[in-house]
């Protein structure tokens, strides 16, 4: 507004205007507010993107790592039981081994 009409308001309109600009202020600051939590609760859901991926990705490698013991741990039993099979004269031991413990299963 320009000064020549604000100082020919009277004093009763001089405080509505100021009572309407305090309104027009807190309408803003309580917007301003909600966008702020808007924007809290979004760095939260990015966050917990974030810790969700992380521990994702971890998962995956404990899965990983897990499959190599278990292929290890396979390796070691095959060549025991070729060892004990070329020890005792044969050749199947490894397919006896396996069928035997598809039967106990």
């Amino acid at each position: 507004m320009e000064d020549r009409r604000l100082r020919k308001l009277t004093r009763e309109e001089l405080l509505e205007l100021m009572l309407e600009q305090s309104k027009e202020i807190d309408r803003l600051r309580k917007e301003v507010e909600e966008a702020k939590a808007v924007l809290r609760d979004r760095d939260q859901r990015i966050s917990s993107c974030d810790s969700v991926a992380q521990a994702a990705a971890e998962v995956s490698d404990l899965f990983h790592a897990a499959q190599d013991a278990v292929d290890i741990y396979i390796l070691n039993i095959r060549r025991i039981c070729e060892e004990r099979a070329a020890a005792a004269g044969k050749e199947t031991a490894w397919k006896d081994f396996l069928t035997n413990a598809g039967e106990g299963a």
